[in-house]
């Protein structure tokens, strides 16, 4: 009986307290709201600062490209497979051995060095003036190192040139700039070997040229890493299948002129015969390895084909491009709501460490 009159006592006190504490803060907040005006001010001034932040933000460009890749890894192997069952050795020449994955062109696009031969390509007919000099420009980058104590000095990146210590410098800068906040590299759906490239940048051609050619040449770079080892065997094979098919005209032409002289011939004399063989034998040696050179070079060339990444743009960076700019309503609410929430919790914690303990 006392057991149970005892919970009943520490339930009643529990209550007592959670109603106290409720009590507690309901006029806290009570005495909070007393405080209106400076709620309202704080809301105002949260306001006003929204709304100049949205009027000093930038107006950035952002180019967008997607694109499909095509993996070629599989018919790759189906096909070293079949030619190995054929006796006939590709070990090594086939392109795919997974250096460069498909995924790794994300890392590719944000690479500094396609990023620098991105920017050192020219921005308009001149040919001189390039997307560096531009991307400074737009950024107010020149008048800021013009007035810097460690630089003092004009400085540009022409196209095709070799550069300084000061002016390799200001480019890391730019294009970790760059990397960091101006590109954006994602596959939308990780199924599928689709990606898409997103730059945003403050002027439009410079943000539609800058995401075009920083794909391309990537996308080259790329394939002709994925298929270098076999475009030099192709290479070397059509070079060796040229020079033995001259060999083998100039061949039958002797082997004609040999025919020839063979029937004016004197059957006491042996020369003419062994000549007419001889050049017959050599003709009938270089027409055999010339078959099996043309017959390994068209195998050559159907894995390079095989082999090929297949990369297919599926949406270009047309004009307009899109608009990102931060509207002065949004931004003023937010800022609005901020400084109205902060200064609340603030009185909150100022009136609550004035409430009685009891």
């Amino acid at each position: 009986m006392q057991q149970t009159t005892g919970n009943d006592m520490n339930f009643e006190d529990r209550e007592f307290s959670l109603a106290q504490t409720w009590h507690q803060w309901t006029n806290a907040g009570m005495q909070v709201l007393h405080h209106w005006k400076k709620l309202l001010a704080a809301a105002a001034v949260g306001a006003l600062l929204g709304g100049i932040y949205a009027a000093i933000k930038p107006v950035t460009y952002t180019a967008s490209m997607s694109f499909v890749m095509e993996d070629t890894k599989t018919a790759g192997g189906s096909l070293m497979s079949a030619l190995s069952g054929l006796g006939i050795d590709m070990g090594g020449l086939s392109g795919g051995s997974g250096m460069l994955a498909g995924d790794n062109i994300q890392a590719l696009v944000k690479s500094p060095s396609f990023v620098r031969r991105t920017l050192l390509t020219p921005y308009n007919d001149t040919g001189n003036y390039s997307l560096a000099d531009k991307y400074a420009e737009i950024y107010q980058l020149k008048e800021k190192w013009l007035h810097h104590k460690k630089v003092q000095q004009l400085v540009q990146f022409p196209v095709n040139s070799h550069f300084t210590r000061l002016q390799d410098s200001l480019m890391q800068r730019i294009i970790k700039s760059i990397v960091e906040g101006s590109l954006a590299i994602n596959k939308p759906d990780k199924k599928l070997n689709i990606f898409q490239l997103d730059v945003s940048m403050r002027e439009e051609k410079l943000s539609q040229l800058f995401c075009e050619r920083l794909l391309s040449g990537t996308i080259n770079f790329y394939i002709d890493t994925k298929t270098h080892r076999l475009k030099v065997n192709v290479d070397r094979l059509q070079q060796r299948a040229d020079s033995i098919s001259t060999l083998l005209n100039h061949k039958t032409l002797s082997s004609s002129q040999s025919d020839i002289m063979l029937l004016d011939a004197n059957p006491a004399y042996a020369g003419p015969v062994a000549s007419a063989e001889i050049t017959s034998r050599e003709k009938l040696l270089l027409t055999t390895i010339y078959a099996e050179v043309v017959k390994n070079l068209e195998l050559s060339k159907t894995a390079l084909a095989q082999e090929t990444p297949v990369v297919q743009i599926i949406d270009n960076p047309d004009l307009p491009l899109k608009r990102n700019e931060s509207k002065w309503y949004v931004t003023g609410f937010a800022g609005a709501a901020l400084c109205t929430l902060a200064i609340a919790l603030l009185l909150l914690f100022q009136t609550s460490k004035r409430l009685p303990d009891s």
